[in-house]
């Protein structure tokens, strides 16, 4: 087996490690686990062609994938390498080793590529010809985890979805004596309001001398703002997409809701607790991982995050009691909020369409579509990337903490319809689309810092900067042969209060 680690700056290093290293050692390691049974091999399996090669982007998979493709590689008979880049690297080497025929024979694409561009440009090939019995296999995943247009075209099956992509990167998380000098006790069960969530951080900021602030977040990384700000705003009753060109669209009508009595809500939300004084000081300067450490340092009181926060406290911060709940609505409210997919498309694996083991991949993508493929990954991993089998989270070994993480998101995200599956034409739109500037982020933190100072108007500039520019891809990408209507986009049959599955 060989793993290779990209050479990291030292900056580099200590924003990993903060983000995802401590969670990777909050779990044990695969080898540390019973051996996994390999089985007897699911074909005739060829002569190997070479060592298998595999590529994602390393963290936890690495974690993961290392001792396990080693132990495959020593039931097989074949030689494997596993390399862990970052996104930053991925966009650059698959790419060009798909051009020059260097590429692994499995790989991730790169995070601003839809699996469908690289179905239709032909690196990726079907799972089909490799898997006996696939439709069984595909039976055995949860509703929602194949989708025409994502990981299936015409009926064959392209990408492995092993994990789940049913998290919420805005649940409340809170210290407990934090939470303590507030009136109020608020656990999955007892959800904060949005006059609630204003409230605690008001009375944790004045009953602490103003030592611990109330709120905190990553306000330097500019992706916070959005997602804070649509998933407050899903929860108070907007439902809409949260990335690319269908970010803020809603899917029941075909139009852009980010100027919405539901998002002005959010950002005046955010707006008044800064006003208030009980947001920490400088969070224009900091990144998710910083406020995530201050918070469980005790230096503020209630943090907007996601899963991985569990496992990472409970390994950094043994003594650090802190409870969590979901993302505030308002009064009366109870929306969801939304993931594009059922499945983690940046997680998806495929296999490389000349690959020279194309037989091997596909069998440790059918080994990680089972039951028990899943939970050796939930062993490791826990909530930080859940597995995509509910029955695998509930049985791996994991804290009881970690565990009813998951199960409040599965009560709280639902996936929305995904534009490929009403017309694969929709991929060029994707690529043509050129998201306005100022985006919902950029607008929101403009907001916060004071750069901008008319909430709904700088709201329905942007909206209309976004109908405008999806108007444009699609008369583009139609002058192209996309063959595309706005209307498409358009799902009459959807119940935003649960996954889209039609």
């Amino acid at each position: 087996m060989i793993y290779r680690r990209t050479p990291m700056s030292r900056r580099g290093f200590l924003a990993g490690a903060s983000a995802l290293g401590i969670a990777a050692a909050a779990r044990p390691a695969f080898a540390q686990d019973a051996a996994f049974d390999f089985g007897e091999p699911m074909m005739d399996m060829p002569a190997p062609n070479g060592p298998l090669r595999w590529l994602d982007s390393g963290d936890q998979k690495g974690v993961f994938f290392e001792p396990f493709l080693a132990e495959y590689g020593q039931a097989r008979g074949i030689e494997t390498v596993y390399d862990g880049l970052p996104w930053s690297e991925i966009a650059t080497v698959v790419p060009l080793g798909v051009r020059n025929g260097s590429a692994p024979d499995a790989f991730t694409l790169p995070l601003d590529m839809p699996p469908a561009v690289a179905i239709d440009q032909g690196w990726v090939q079907p799972l089909d010809p490799y898997i006996p019995d696939i439709a069984e296999w595909r039976a055995g995943f949860p509703a929602g985890s194949f989708v025409e247009g994502i990981n299936m075209r015409d009926g064959q099956t392209y990408g492995l979805p092993f994990t789940s992509d049913r998290r919420s990167s805005c649940l409340l998380l809170f210290g407990r004596e934090a939470m303590a000098l507030t009136e109020f006790e608020p656990s999955p069960e007892n959800p904060l309001t949005w006059d609630q969530f204003r409230a605690a951080a008001r009375q944790i900021t004045e009953n602490s001398g103003g030592q611990i602030p109330g709120f905190i977040i990553g306000g330097a990384q500019v992706n916070r703002w959005r997602d804070v700000t649509l998933q407050m705003a899903s929860r108070a009753g907007a439902h809409f997409g949260m990335a690319g060109f269908v970010t803020g669209f809603d899917y029941t009508d075909g139009e852009y809701k980010l100027n919405s009595p539901e998002v002005v809500g959010a950002v005046e939300l955010l707006l008044a607790m800064r006003d208030d004084g009980s947001v920490f000081p400088g969070v224009l300067s900091l990144n998710a991982p910083q406020a995530r450490a201050f918070t469980a340092q005790g230096n503020a009181g209630m943090i907007l995050q996601g899963p991985w926060n569990v496992p990472i406290w409970e390994a950094e911060n043994p003594d650090f009691d802190f409870g969590f709940t979901w993302t505030p609505a308002p009064e009366g409210a109870d929306g969801r909020t939304y993931t594009n997919s059922l499945p983690a498309t940046a997680n998806m694996m495929f296999l490389n369409a000349d690959a020279q083991n194309p037989a091997h991949a596909a069998e440790v993508f059918r080994l990680m579509g089972t039951l028990e493929g899943q939970t050796a990954w939930a062993n490791v991993v826990g909530p930080s990337d859940p597995a995509i089998f509910p029955a695998a989270n509930e049985q791996a070994q994991m804290s009881d903490r970690s565990r009813a993480v998951i199960a409040l998101q599965e009560q709280q995200v639902r996936a929305t319809p995904v534009p490929y599956s009403a017309n694969t034409g929709f991929v060029e739109v994707a690529r043509l689309f050129q998201m306005p500037t100022p985006d919902i982020a950029q607008t929101v933190q403009g907001l916060f810092a004071g750069q901008l100072t008319d909430v709904q108007g700088s709201l329905d500039t942007l909206n209309q900067a976004m109908s405008d520019a999806l108007d444009a891809a699609i008369e583009e990408a139609n002058a192209g042969g996309a063959n595309v209507t706005r209307d498409e986009l358009v799902f009459a049959d959807w119940d935003p209060m649960t996954d889209y599955s039609g």
